[in-house]
């Protein structure tokens, strides 16, 4: 791995065994990281960015239209949220996961920004306690997804064919809604 300065801001160039393509990602810094293949040279990875350029500078606006857009929230909103997310949620899984037949090994809510939910190989559910800002309907949604997983690791045909089944045939129409919540950034 090395760093370059460029015109374009720094990028961190990655050569991969695995890689079997030239990629490039903008962090949400505004950074730039370029993976490429052992058999390509760096000098081909840095041309390959030169050609994203346009890509790049419309990537970057776009997220810092998000940044500037974001709702934002206090610690303390944060502290009543995890209250309120260890006083709802182990309950609200619970009766979803009787009622449509699915076992997980354990419940964790984390303050993750990133996303609302995930599940592990062994089916641990963890939550955002961000999802408690979501109207109930959403928050079911995003517990059924994560209880789908435990039955399909992956997002393949089968699984959201069971997630649809269990949402009514609503599952596209569920996603489009929840994407028009943001996790807040919390500010002091």
């Amino acid at each position: 791995m090395s760093i370059i300065r460029h015109r374009l801001g720094d990028i961190e160039c990655v050569r991969s065994l695995r890689a079997r393509s030239i990629r490039l990602m903008v962090r949400s810094d505004g950074s730039l990281r370029v993976t490429y293949p052992i058999f390509a040279s760096r000098a081909k990875a840095i041309a390959f960015v030169e050609s994203k350029e346009a890509w790049i500078v419309a990537t970057r606006e776009r997220m810092e239209q998000r940044r500037t857009n974001y709702p934002t929230i206090t610690q303390e909103d944060v502290k009543r949220l995890r209250k309120e997310a260890r006083a709802t949620l182990p309950s609200l899984i619970a009766e979803l996961a009787a009622k449509y037949d699915f076992n997980y090994t354990s419940l964790r809510i984390s303050s993750a920004h990133t996303r609302w939910g995930s599940c592990s190989g062994n089916n641990g559910i963890s939550l955002s306690l961000f999802i408690m800002l979501l109207p109930q309907h959403l928050r079911e949604f995003i517990i059924l997804h994560e209880l789908c997983h435990t039955r399909h690791h992956n997002h393949s045909k089968a699984f959201h064919t069971l997630l649809d089944s269990l949402v009514g045939g609503k599952e596209k129409a569920l996603n489009r809604e929840l994407k028009a919540y943001r996790i807040p950034r919390v500010v002091e």
